[in-house]
Order: C-alpha cells, then sequence, then structure tokens
C-alpha cells in the first residue's frame, strides 16, 4: 500500500464526520443560513491566500521534477480558485477584504505553514485539504439538489480537473516518501483542521 492510500485509508471515517457536521448537512441538503456560509467563505479566503503561501514554500524545496508541480499549484490556487471563490463570495455578501481571521484559521493555518518547513511532510500536512474537498464535493454532487443556492459551491469541487490536482499531490507525497507514521499523524492532524473550520464563528 503506497503512503497516500494509507492517508485514505485514515480519512474515510474522519471525511464522515465532515458530511456529518451542520455546516456540511445544509450545504447538502441547500438550507443552510446564508450567514453561516457567508462568514465561512471569509474564513476560506483568508485560508486560501496562506495556502498559496505553503504551496510557494514547498516549491522552493522541491526536486527539480516537481518544481513545476509546485508552482502550477500555487499558481491554479491564486489565479483559478481565488477567482473563483470572489466571485461565489459576491453573491453571498462576504466581506473578503475585512475579514479578520477566526480561531479555526489561524490554528489551521498556522499548522500547514509551520508543517511546510519539511517537504515531504508539508506534502501530507496539506494534502487533507486537496483530498477531502474532492471527496466531499463529488459525495455532495451526488445529493444536493440541483437548484441549491450553494450548488455552484459543490460543482468546484466535484469538477474533475480538481480531483486532477488531488491526485498530483498523492503522487508527489508518495515519491517524497516521507515516514509514513509520521505523514498520518500530520494528515490526522489536518484533517481535524478541516473538521474544525467548519465551526465558523
Amino acid at each position: 500500500m503506497s503512503i497516500s492510500e494509507r492517508l485514505h485509508a485514515v480519512g474515510r471515517p474522519l471525511l464522515r464526520a465532515q458530511l456529518e457536521h451542520p455546516t456540511v448537512a445544509g450545504i447538502a441538503r441547500g438550507d443552510l443560513p446564508e450567514s453561516v456560509f457567508r462568514s465561512w467563505l471569509e474564513q476560506d479566503y483568508l485560508f486560501l491566500l496562506d495556502y498559496v503561501r505553503v504551496f510557494a514554500r514547498l516549491a522552493w524545496q522541491a526536486p527539480d521534477g516537481h518544481l513545476g508541480d509546485l508552482v502550477d499549484l500555487a499558481h491554479t490556487t491564486y489565479h483559478d480558485e481565488l477567482s473563483l471563490h470572489r466571485s461565489l463570495s459576491a453573491g453571498f455578501g462576504a466581506d473578503l477584504e475585512g475579514a479578520v481571521k477566526g480561531p479555526a484559521c489561524v490554528a489551521y493555518t498556522g499548522f500547514l505553514l509551520e508543517s511546510a518547513a519539511s517537504y515531504g511532510e508539508g506534502l501530507a500536512a496539506l494534502y487533507p485539504c486537496m483530498w477531502g474537498y474532492s471527496s466531499l464535493g463529488q459525495i455532495l454532487a451526488e445529493i444536493s439538489p440541483a437548484e441549491s443556492k450553494y450548488r455552484a459551491w459543490v460543482d468546484t469541487y466535484a469538477d474533475p480537473a480538481f480531483a486532477a490536482l488531488t491526485a498530483r499531490i498523492a503522487q508527489l507525497i508518495d515519491e517524497a516518501a516521507p515516514d509514513p507514521a509520521r505523514a498520518e499523524e500530520l494528515f490526522a492532524e489536518g484533517m481535524a483542521h478541516e473538521l474544525a473550520f467548519w465551526s465558523v464563528p
């Protein structure tokens, strides 16, 4: 079993906890209060800015063969994902420029930026965000009403192109070959941060 496959095994029960979280369940049904989603969008915007920094820090350490992968991921997150985020946020009246990090965002981004001091460990730490959102998107796409006001968000993360980016990270993890036990520990911690992040202020 590869390291990424081991991480998936660790993550599946933790993913179920996210699906049962009231925020995710509300997105799935389409009845989440807009105020909750607006707050979540503001926090996620601040998170994504630091996520770009994590990719950039890992790119500095990447082997020559994967420098382009990490630079591409930083570029895609900054230009494509953040652009989609701004467009979606405008429809919900989110104040992205005035947003201030809440405790969950501070804890999660701090964990990622610190973990990125080590190339292999940093990849394992950030993987829950990619793998978790790709998995959630695909599941929610099957059960979320087509007319839901949250459907655009669901479709963003259910997109096969996002799944392909997630698969690239899995490949990088396997090739970096961090200590498997340490990778599982960091992945589980990242999944815990993912769950906490849904409990927006």
